[in-house]
């Protein structure tokens, strides 16, 4: 264990994958679960600094692209995403892959249907992929958009800071001023739960109505020292370089171990499971996108900005968006708890049977039929 610490903190990520890959499926999860407890003691209450105690700064941005990529380039992108979707007709029939250019970043989404626009924004590690498997059907009654958030998925380019504040405005330059849709409904989960609070925030002309899917909201009851102390990985994305330096080359074998942790039956919820509720093919599509270094740093930083998240979320006005908020299966006190005075207006307000954090992908037809209610609301 000392020599997988060791090595990590050295950048042989290799090193712990090949050692991580001589155990069995149990005493893997269990030895890489174990490897990051013992680099995060201590590390929540450091917060996010630097050695030298300053906040690190903010990525720089990239130099502008243009807003369609070249056909073949964008052609070989779009297909090359998991064969969840090419085996599901109705998706293939319904959906396209789309890019647009806002402030640097060439953003990626995927768009079908016709009716009231829905903005569907991921979180953490995800990708507008997660979002597939109910798409099909909001997209009967609504126009999708699923959206890549800047600097993950397939939205190439380093946007200029990875708070929810600022994501949020690249969100809304593509939906509103791209797209020209000026009455959305934004619906987010985890991390982007944040970026689509902060959206009806800065733009609540623009906003039909906010779904807010499963995060405790950084901010006045939940300040950011608290925050990395929920969770061991929290805490550990939340480090400059470190998780970099361990996950390495080593970027499917982390998150494969990381989805049965927050699941229904997983360790966060008090159970031992260690069955995943994705796909391998799911698996597969989101390492692919994390295995880019740029990306992997990227997810990364959606945790180094929780101070700025915090005191956004503090100087913002409260919102009274219509707003739905679904969470995991007992979380809907405590989360609701953490948005008090934040959301004014929650007109919906359910815990997801037999989901933890994954609730699309634990209860995707509970999840549907709560947001095409809210929607029809």
């Amino acid at each position: 264990m000392t020599a997988l610490v060791t090595g990590a903190f050295a950048g042989k990520g290799r090193r712990t994958g090949r050692a991580l890959a001589s155990l069995g499926p149990r005493r893997r999860t269990a030895a890489l679960t174990t490897t990051l407890a013992l680099l995060v003691t201590g590390l929540a209450a450091c917060g996010s600094q630097t050695s030298d105690g300053r906040q690190p700064d903010a990525p720089p941005a990239a130099a502008a692209q243009s807003d369609t990529p070249p056909a073949a380039e964008a052609t070989a992108e779009a297909t090359t995403h998991a064969a969840a979707t090419r085996d599901d007709p109705a998706f293939e029939e319904t959906f396209r892959h789309e890019f647009a250019s806002v402030d640097g970043v060439r953003m990626h989404y995927v768009t079908g249907g016709s009716g009231t626009p829905v903005v569907l924004l991921h979180g953490w590690p995800q990708t507008w992929f997660g979002w597939w498997s109910i798409m099909p059907e909001l997209a009967e009654r609504h126009t999708v958009y699923a959206v890549d958030l800047p600097g993950l998925g397939d939205s190439t380019g380093t946007p200029t800071g990875y708070d929810k504040a600022t994501l949020a405005r690249y969100v809304h330059t593509l939906v509103a001023d791209r797209l020209g849709v000026r009455d959305a409904h934004v619906v987010g989960h985890d991390l982007g739960a944040a970026v689509a609070y902060q959206y009806a925030a800065q733009f609540p002309a623009d906003t039909a109505g906010l779904g807010y899917l499963d995060l405790p909201l950084p901010g006045p009851a939940l300040d950011a020292a608290t925050y990395r102390t929920m969770s061991w990985h929290i805490a550990f994305h939340s480090q400059p370089e470190v998780p970099e330096n361990l996950v390495d080359d080593d970027v499917r074998e982390y998150l494969a171990m990381f989805y049965p942790q927050v699941a229904f039956e997983g360790a966060a919820f008090g159970g031992t499971s260690d069955r995943s509720p994705f796909t391998e093919a799911e698996i597969d599509e989101y390492a692919r996108t994390y295995g880019r270094p740029e990306v992997l740093t990227g997810g990364f930083e959606l945790y180094r900005s929780l101070d700025q998240d915090v005191r956004d979320t503090t100087a913002a006005d409260p919102v009274d968006t219509p707003t739905l908020l679904l969470t995991a299966q007992g979380q809907l006190d405590p989360v609701r708890a953490t948005t008090a005075g934040r959301l004014t207006n929650i007109v919906r307000a359910a815990d997801v049977p037999d989901a933890g954090h994954w609730l699309v992908e634990e209860n995707p037809e509970f999840v549907t039929a709560e947001l095409l209610q809210f929607l029809e609301e």
